[in-house]
């Protein structure tokens, strides 16, 4: 999921308050219909929401109750650090880790 529901052309459009605001939303949603997984968009995103400035790409320690977190890249082209090849291999990563 994104964590902002606002578009933008790059995450730093956006505040961090948006930010923090979609993570109380998304806590919300994620403790009213309790998922095995949840699957956050980007990592500046992630830390932000869900106040975790530590967190890097992949799977979390942190869960919202029993939901398991698994932070992906953000797949805009603006994302310079991953590939579509890295990408698309963590994105397989989480895939194999929700079907176990």
């Amino acid at each position: 999921t994104n964590v902002a529901a606002r578009a933008t052309a790059r995450a730093d459009e956006l505040t961090a308050e948006e930010f923090r605001e979609g993570g109380r939303i998304l806590t919300a949603k994620v403790e009213r219909l309790r998922p095995g997984w949840l699957a956050v968009v980007g990592i500046t995103a992630y830390r932000t929401a869900l106040d975790d400035k530590k967190a890097r790409i992949g799977p979390q320690e942190r869960t919202i109750g029993d939901t398991r977190i698994w932070a992906l890249p953000n797949p805009s082209g603006l994302n310079a650090h991953w590939t579509l090849e890295t990408m698309a291999e963590e994105f397989a990563r989480l895939r194999a880790a929700a079907a176990s």
